[in-house]
């Protein structure tokens, strides 16, 4: 295509001068310049052809390169590409590419900058720090020198921890000691790489950072985390892989599973689009304000001591989980305060469990989710007493839940009972969640009788309504109750 354009555009040129040979001299074409600014101009194009072309198609070489070079752009560019392999990283795994990958980071770093991002925060212009898709072994983290820079990406290739690789230590470590702006890093991508952490430490840590992007990663053999946030804000991981053992599910040392796929400490970052395969949890939330999208996880059954999500904020949960898919691993919440749980799938009897620690029960939606279960009698939602009750429970609605094989429990339900006397009762406790409570009555008499008797709710305790009239007629009764009615 290249070598087709520039020969249509060469021929242009020929007939042009050849048309404007025709009405001037040689001599004047060449004092108004017009030949002169068609030639300029074709090789300028020309020359970003080769350019674009050259960074679409880089090269890797096994063996190490001279130092790197400013690459030939167009006036005007300040595209800055760091190709690992020019800093001597070996692409194949062989020998340890830390140093070398350390030195095209700091490259990278001291780079160009244009202005700053957040106060404190240099935009290093879209810095790139391509891996070419090689497969390179580290023997310590990666870490930028210092704080204060952003808008740079990673991507595009494999990390190999070392058998030497520290086991506390993170394959990427977006972290640093002082900052002088509020956050250490902004707009930090980490995209298109896989990272063998073997079984020595985690995959990805992001520490007071803001606004972060972590896509299609495959991160695997991690002992603590595969991804760790903390602190700072709006950290988005999506489209990316993650498990301790590389397994499609039913592995046998399934029992064994340890460490934690992604740990959230922080406020308002989002999982969208995640599966987790393996891990002894799946999720971790201690942050505020966090929203999960598309995640599935069946990382370690239920029955084998694994949770696929895991919240613990007691008392200010604030996280949204919508549209995932809870595989044989369930959902644990302690104290709950502000939580929706919809639109997601819970196979294999996955459960959510809420887990009283100071007895907080508030401002709770779980509903639309679909259950699936082997008919042994498990609840789609279950409480954890052992510490204590749960005693301020407010606006909490657990309702239009559908179920195949598992026990139903919500906050609102609906029954009949018909008979001929003067009391009717109707048990709601196999279905409602919370014991002795019935916030919200309403029911109504319908009776094939000649008298028109006085009725009146007379009890609501241990869940079970009572209804009495003044004599005893034969009569439908129909009664709807709520757990979660705001006091």
């Amino acid at each position: 295509m290249i070598m087709i354009i520039m020969g249509l555009a060469s021929l242009f040129i020929v007939h042009v001068n050849g048309e404007n040979s025709l009405s001037f001299d040689h001599q004047k074409l060449s004092t108004d310049g017009h030949y002169d600014d068609q030639m300029q101009n074709m090789k300028a194009f020309k020359h970003s052809l080769l350019t674009r072309r050259q960074l679409v198609t880089p090269t890797i070489s096994s063996s190490p390169a001279p130092a790197p070079q400013a690459m030939n752009q167009p006036p005007g560019s300040r595209l800055h590409v760091y190709e690992v392999t020019s800093y001597g990283a070996d692409p194949t795994g062989k020998l340890d590419s830390t140093e070398a990958l350390l030195k095209a980071i700091t490259d990278a770093f001291n780079g160009p900058s244009e202005g700053f991002l957040m106060k404190g925060i240099a935009n290093l212009g879209g810095a790139y720090i391509n891996l070419q898709g090689g497969n390179y072994r580290i023997s310590k983290p990666l870490r930028l020198p210092a704080a204060g820079v952003g808008n740079l990406m990673i991507s595009g290739g494999t990390l190999t921890a070392s058998d030497d690789f520290p086991t506390d230590g993170y394959l990427i470590d977006l972290s640093a000691s002082s900052s002088s702006s509020s956050y250490n890093y902004e707009y930090i991508t980490i995209k298109d790489l896989m990272l063998d952490c073997n079984y020595r430490g985690g995959g990805i840590s992001v520490i007071n950072s803001l606004r972060t992007s972590i896509d299609n990663c495959y991160i695997a053999h991690f002992n603590t985390e595969g991804i760790l946030v903390q602190d700072g804000h709006e950290t988005y991981i999506r489209n990316s892989f993650l498990g301790q053992h590389i397994t499609a599910g039913g592995d046998p040392g399934e029992r064994n599973f340890s460490g934690t796929a992604i740990n959230l400490m922080g406020n308002d970052n989002a999982v969208t689009d995640v599966v987790i395969f393996s891990a002894a949890i799946g999720v971790m939330i201690s942050g505020q304000a966090n929203t999960l999208s598309g995640v599935h996880c069946y990382n370690k059954a239920t029955g084998f001591g694994g949770t696929g999500i895991y919240l613990k904020l007691p008392g200010l949960t604030q996280t949204r989980i919508v549209n995932c898919y809870l595989d044989y691993s369930g959902i644990v919440a302690e104290d709950p305060v502000q939580l929706t749980i919809s639109s997601s799938f819970f196979l294999g009897d996955a459960y959510i469990l809420f887990k009283s620690v100071k007895g907080l029960a508030k401002g709770i939606n779980i509903v639309d989710n679909m259950f699936s279960g082997s008919n042994t009698g498990i609840e789609i939602v279950q409480l954890d007493q052992s510490k204590g009750p749960f005693k301020q429970i407010d606006q909490v609605v657990v309702d239009r839940n559908n179920v195949n094989g598992m026990n139903l429990k919500a906050t609102v339900a609906k029954g009949s009972v018909q008979g001929n006397g003067t009391s009717w009762t109707v048990d709601f406790s196999p279905v409602l969640l919370f014991p002795n409570l019935i916030d919200h009555v309403q029911y109504s008499v319908s009776s094939s009788g000649a008298l028109f008797p006085s009725h009146a709710l007379r009890n609501v305790s241990e869940n079970r309504v009572v209804i009495e009239s003044d004599v005893a007629v034969p009569a439908s009764v129909f009664v709807t109750v709520d757990q979660g009615v705001s006091s």
